[in-house]
């Protein structure tokens, strides 16, 4: 999960026509709207309600960013997160992959980052709401929470800024779970997620698509799974430094 035109910038609103050979079978390409279908823009914003409206949650995810070289081959590292949230103003995130191995606390006091396999933390004093963190963490500090752009409660603002073109793909599946698949498109970006049915509309699944880089890196998300009844107490937010960690200070900006 930042405002989302920093992290990636947008969200896929074009099919393209798939061949699979071997079959002889394609799947028929959808013309782009030229505008924003409202049923798109009410399944998102009932998604983003719902979210918001969730006093306390907790999420496994696992993720896929794809890095362009100078020669224009494309490179993909994975990570995993674990996050719980507790409203108003608690956080936690434990990222773990190929580039990062980061822990991500936040107790309505403080801010602190801590990398176990380099033994160093940083903790500074953060503002009184999980929004007002996220903002400070990204402007202060070029941190950006895992999956902070679908934490605020102004979530649906956040990710259709800028947005031109959007529509329901279909139907889809995701770890087994049957989604509405949304595509929009931003001037610099474009990205589909997956909303589960239902009466819980949670994201299931995102996918974003950067344009203005060669060779259209994306970044992807699959929401493994929500419980929205965690056993979660303050010490899941505390943050209490290993004796052999190391404090350091973050970099300002």
């Amino acid at each position: 999960m930042s405002n989302l035109n920093q992290f990636s910038r947008g969200l896929i609103a074009s099919l393209f026509i798939v061949m699979a050979g071997a079959t002889g079978w394609a799947v028929p390409v959808h013309a782009q709207p030229a505008d924003v279908d409202p049923q798109a823009t009410k399944l998102l914003r009932n998604m983003t309600d719902y979210v918001a409206g969730q006093k306390e949650l907790s999420a496994d995810t696992h993720s896929t960013i794809e890095i362009v070289l100078t020669s224009g081959q494309k490179l993909q590292f994975d990570n995993t997160v674990t996050m719980s949230l507790q409203r108003p103003n608690k956080f936690y995130a434990k990222r773990v992959g190929d580039l990062i191995d980061q822990v991500f606390y936040y107790d309505g006091k403080s801010l602190t980052l801590h990398n176990p396999s380099q033994k160093y933390y940083a903790t500074v004093a953060a503002p009184g709401t999980l929004e007002e963190m996220l903002d400070f963490a990204r402007v202060k500090l070029d941190i950006i929470a895992p999956g902070g752009d679908f934490l605020y409660k102004n979530a649906y603002e956040i990710l259709m800024q800028d947005v031109t073109n959007g529509f329901v793909v279909g139907k889809g599946v995701v770890e087994g779970v049957r989604c509405d698949h949304l595509a929009f498109h931003a001037p610099h970006v474009d990205w589909q997620i997956w909303i589960e049915e239902g009466s819980q509309p949670l994201p299931r699944k995102i996918v974003i698509t950067t344009l203005d880089v060669v060779n259209a890196p994306q970044f992807s998300v699959v929401i493994t799974k929500w419980n929205l009844a965690p056993n979660l107490t303050d010490s899941t937010f505390r943050f209490t430094p290993p004796n052999d960690a190391k404090k350091v200070d973050f970099l300002p900006l």
